[in-house]
């Protein structure tokens, strides 16, 4: 069967060890996919590290990134950061998607600015797919934005909905609100509000789950939440497994987030991450790429799943399929 050849920009300078964890990382995916080509946004003084595979390989070059210490948006907005001149390749068309390990904020301001916001959505979210003792859950938002207002957490659920529609296979995700307690009026004055509006929408709502609901799954496949709390939820569930000894299935549920809400595929991984994280990173936004995520979340978004029980489990993906392309499993 034909693979199709993509092409990932890469935000070399972004992480906690970068570059050069960065570049094994990418010369890692790199090996691992031969229809693979890349993108890097970095220094010139890097290329020597890929003359192997140098046909492959695209420089966008730059010697700026951005510091944690740094304003997201003026460093996007005025300097050739290379989270933006990734960003930038991919609204040029000269890559498919983009990947970065950078600061989150950057790479989101970059995205909005450079790509734009689906219709209605004000704010973009990032959904990670966590593994869980029934089912793997879809967590949003990991950490795009710490607030969000009750709209926000509707939006939310929505793009999480149509997120696990496309990548999970569901037909109708059941969406749960994070909270403290699955009573109906449990929670914070932003979650009471929440929960009514949620409740009066066309998603398959369950009401409020607990925070136990995201690593045991069962009750909802998609939790909702703001950027806040949905990223401290993430590290807590990281750092639990590393205290019992276990790793996540990396082959499957690969340390990264997909920013959801901007008008392209963007893969956004761990400050920390290491080689193998970044190559993951670029695996899954290959994946996204070759399956058309993008299109078919828009599509997803644009068309409600039904609510009845007797469909939630029923594949939907084949609908919202290209003609002619299976529904990816």
């Amino acid at each position: 069967m034909m693979v199709r050849p993509v092409r990932i920009a890469v935000d070399l300078l972004g992480g906690d060890r970068a570059p050069d964890a960065v570049v094994d990382g990418a010369l890692a995916a790199l090996a691992a996919d031969p229809d693979l080509h890349l993108a890097l946004a970095g220094p010139s003084r890097l290329r020597p590290r890929w003359d192997a595979v140098a046909d492959r390989v695209t420089l966008l070059p730059t010697d700026e990134g951005v510091g944690m210490s740094d304003s997201p948006v003026r460093a996007v907005r005025t300097r050739r950061t290379s989270v933006r001149l990734a960003v930038e390749a991919v609204r040029s068309g000269a890559a498919d998607a983009v990947v970065s390990v950078g600061p989150t904020g950057a790479a989101v301001a970059a995205a909005v600015t450079e790509l734009g916001k689906l219709p209605g959505y004000r704010r973009p979210a990032l959904a990670a797919v966590l593994p869980a003792v029934a089912h793997p859950v879809v967590l949003v938002d990991v950490g795009a934005h710490a607030g969000a207002s009750d709209s926000d957490l509707v939006r939310h659920g929505r793009l999480g909905s149509a997120f696990a529609r496309v990548t999970l296979g569901l037909g109708a995700p059941r969406v749960g609100l994070l909270s403290v307690g699955t009573e109906p009026g449990k929670g914070d004055p932003l979650r009471k509000k929440a929960d009514r509006a949620l409740s009066g929408t066309d998603l398959h709502y369950i009401g409020l789950v607990e925070g136990y609901d995201v690593p045991l799954g069962g009750r909802a496949d998609v939790v909702v939440t703001d950027g806040f709390t949905g990223n401290v939820v993430l590290k807590t569930l990281e750092g639990s497994l590393v205290l019992a000894g276990t790793s996540v299935a990396r082959s499957r549920y690969p340390r990264a987030a997909t920013l959801l809400g901007v008008a392209g595929t963007v893969v956004l991984g761990h400050g920390a991450a290491g080689p193998t994280d970044v190559a993951d990173c670029v695996a899954l936004a290959a994946t996204a790429v070759r399956a058309h995520d993008h299109a078919h979340l828009r599509a997803a978004l644009e068309k409600p799943a039904p609510r009845d029980d007797s469909s939630e489990n029923a594949p939907m993906a084949a609908a919202l399929a290209a003609p002619g392309e299976k529904a990816r499993q």
